[in-house]
């Protein structure tokens, strides 16, 4: 008679209990009332409010998943590095609630009346957000690397700034794109370039972390961080003086706002320049930082061989 092999999962409570689960449980919580609250009310629309509530679920959803998985004690079996995932995962989290808990009160709290219900709702559902975003940040500073631990790359300094970079890029992309802001002059489409490449790159190096692939590239692979972060702070060096000048300068554009600004509570062509200008000073600011920590991160593993 054959042997039947049963496959037994022990499940790990203590996982549930330490403070990194019980944020993470708190994060859910927060994020599932939050969309809860807006989804009872109806209370967005439009491109704008369906980001934000993609925010709240994909969140919810995926802490869901995280706490279910450790629970059951299967990181091993998952497709992907549980070094790297769930702190990368955090600090995306940490960037989308906050930037839902800007936008949506802006797009949608502005012109209700103090007294109305829905906007009763809506300030919970914000206050919530707030504490979802909280939540995250705990997480991040909780599971982030400490000085002479071994962990994955994603859970140090520069790993987590290539989550932010990525991020800061997706917005660009959003202030960019509907009305395009690039087709004036080819000096632009420069730039459209440069934020294409530094995001595609971030990406990369991201998904080959999370997938444990680094070892597939024919380079050491801190070498291949420290040019990539070079390469793109000198691209975003270039950027950072053409969008301005082209946008900006009277001899090539117009200088003050345009008629359609202050109207309907809407982001205005103006507003939307200036706001890609600072966030690719934010990003450049970041590859900065990204470059100093890469080429530390060089400097210490070359020392210890």
């Amino acid at each position: 008679m054959p042997v039947q092999h049963r496959t037994i999962i022990v499940t790990n409570t203590n996982t549930l209990r330490s403070p990194v689960g019980i944020v993470r449980i708190l994060a859910a919580i927060c994020a599932c009332v939050t969309f809860s609250l807006i989804a009872h009310k109806s209370a967005w629309n439009g491109s704008i409010g369906d980001l934000c509530m993609f925010a709240w679920c994909f969140c919810f959803a995926v802490t869901t998943i995280i706490l279910i998985v450790e629970f059951a004690g299967v990181q091993s079996r998952m497709p992907v590095s549980w070094r790297n995932f769930p702190i990368t995962f955090a600090m995306f989290a940490v960037l989308m609630c906050l930037a839902a808990t800007i936008i949506y009160p802006i797009n949608f709290l502005v012109s209700k009346g103090y007294h109305d219900e829905l906007r009763t709702y809506q300030i919970v559902a914000i206050v919530f957000s707030c504490l979802t975003t909280l939540a995250y940040i705990i997480e991040v500073s909780l599971t982030r690397a400490r000085p002479g631990e071994v962990t994955g790359y994603m859970a140090t300094i520069p790993g987590l700034l290539k989550v932010i970079e990525s991020f800061v890029a997706c917005i660009i992309f959003v202030f960019i794109a509907d009305p395009p802001q690039y087709t004036q002059y080819e000096a632009l489409k420069w730039c459209l370039a440069v934020y294409c490449i530094c995001f595609i790159l971030s990406v990369l190096i991201i998904i080959l972390c999370i997938g444990e692939c680094t070892g597939w590239l024919p380079f050491a692979f801190n070498k291949f961080l420290s040019g990539y972060a070079l390469l793109s702070l000198l691209l975003y060096a270039t950027a950072m003086v053409i969008w301005p000048l082209y946008h900006f300068d009277s001899k090539y554009g117009n200088s003050h706002k345009t008629s359609d600004c202050g109207h309907n509570y809407r982001v205005c062509n103006y507003d939307r320049r200036v706001a890609i200008a600072g966030l690719t000073a934010f990003n450049l600011l970041t590859y900065i930082a990204d470059l100093i920590f890469s080429a530390r991160l060089i400097f210490i593993t070359t020392s210890t061989i």
